[in-house]
């Protein structure tokens, strides 16, 4: 299904859609050759917001956590692309060891490790999940909603010195994390010896920051617009900086603040250029982190000098409890699409370069113009029932297959930018100057 347009798709979408079917040949072979130089993250998936006039990434995930909401059509896929993804990593892979977030109570979260063990299984792999929690002293068996089990082990170091990471009679050749670290990297993760942790440690939130990514989407925005002649606006969201900010202190607001009216200004530019009638905003939100907190949209500089307390309690902290000194403003983009009479946005997973599906994120609760990764979502996990990567020129450019085509255009475009960003950071050891 492609979900309903709230407005008639006549615009700069329909155009930039039909590019990417004009262009499709040029846009594979371009694509193809920037994997020649940048080695894809392992997986990732990609919030993506189609305004109508412009179709951009919003948020790159590197720890992807959703996989149980795939359409399971789309599992042999999944497991084509792991087969490729752990070729590059071991190709003499044999076992895998998995370690997923801290936690036990989020059972549609464990559904999700389930489907990723389940497709490294199918790949060849030899796949047990170890748990970081300090309560998990013995194999704990824990049954899923979907009828399912899992089992997570205590992880320990193993193997002479103990320089290896495993479980009792499991030695892994690799470590495969879908746990993003926000807390920062664990002793018994650092220092290994002769194992493959993927994706990288400083792929970690407590080193990733959202504007370093973004930058280096930028650029692959540039590149890629020149290539088949568009402007690079319609595919990516303008972003400022504040590096230096404490809510509850009230420090650092007359940064944010006057780099929300530039951010404005600027988009104000644009759509007058595009003749977009609508008021442009805003969204603020932590450089670093995940979990659709610490999060705010924002239409005028005034109303982040003007936070109440629970305002700012709320932008102070993030997952983890961390305290947010760092935020990223990026230009707003609303999303034109509902499901089910709910604001919906899709989202694409990838895993090695290859698009293996997506779903529409939903949620009743939220506006067009506001986060929907809030309490009151839902995902619809059918959504994509064709791939992303066989457009049809002889239907409408906004027919099922095309428009997930230009999805998964654009999602390939921000995991390149987190293959350069990976790149940057791998050399440099820190997050770097946004």
């Amino acid at each position: 299904m492609v979900p309903h347009l709230t407005t008639a798709l006549t615009g700069p979408l329909l155009e930039l859609e039909k590019r990417f079917l004009d262009k499709e040949t040029a846009i594979e072979q371009w694509l193809r050759g920037q994997w020649l130089d940048h080695a894809p993250p392992f997986y990732g998936s990609v919030d993506l917001r189609n305004a109508g006039y412009k179709l951009a990434p919003v948020d790159t995930n590197l720890f992807p956590g959703g996989f149980n909401n795939l359409n399971v059509a789309f599992l042999p896929l999944c497991v084509q692309a792991a087969m490729t993804a752990i070729e590059k990593v071991c190709p003499e892979a044999k076992r895998f060891l998995l370690i997923p977030e801290n936690h036990t109570r989020n059972q549609f979260y464990l559904m999700n490790v389930a489907r990723l063990a389940l497709i490294l299984r199918h790949a060849g792999i030899d796949v047990r999940v170890g748990s970081l929690l300090p309560e998990i002293t013995a194999p704990t068996t824990l049954d899923l909603p979907d009828g399912q089990t899992l089992t997570l082990e205590p992880v320990k170091r193993i193997g002479p010195g103990g320089r290896r990471l495993g479980l009792d009679g499991f030695d892994p050749c690799s470590v495969l994390l879908n746990n993003d670290l926000s807390a920062g990297v664990p002793e018994i993760l650092k220092d290994l010896d002769e194992q493959f942790v993927i994706p990288p440690l400083h792929a970690g939130w407590h080193a990733r920051r959202k504007s370093r990514h973004f930058r280096a989407f930028q650029e692959v925005a540039i590149d890629f617009a020149r290539e088949i002649g568009i402007d690079p606006w319609l595919i990516n969201p303008e972003y400022e900086v504040c590096g230096k900010i404490n809510f509850q202190e009230r420090t650092g607001l007359e940064c944010l603040a006057s780099n929300v009216d530039a951010l404005l200004y600027r988009i104000r530019a644009k759509y007058k250029q595009y003749g977009i009638e609508r008021e442009p905003f805003v969204i603020v939100k932590a450089d670093a982190g995940t979990y659709g907190m610490g999060i705010m949209t924002v239409k005028d500089a005034s109303e982040v000098q003007d936070l109440n307390r629970k305002q700012r309690n709320k932008m102070a902290v993030v997952k983890e409890g961390l305290q947010v000194t760092e935020v990223i403003i990026q230009e707003g983009v609303p999303t034109v699409e509902t499901v089910d009479e709910g604001t919906a946005e899709p989202v694409v997973y990838m895993i090695d370069r290859y698009v293996v599906g997506g779903f529409y994120r939903v949620n009743t609760q939220r506006g067009i113009d506001e986060n929907l990764n809030a309490p009151g979502m839902t995902f619809k996990p059918l959504a994509f029932e064709t791939g992303c990567s066989l457009p049809d020129a002889h239907l409408a450019p906004d027919a099922a297959p095309n428009r997930f085509y230009a999805y998964g255009v654009v999602a390939r475009l921000a995991l390149l930018a987190a293959a350069i960003e990976l790149e940057e950071t791998a050399i440099t050891g820190t997050t770097g100057t946004p």
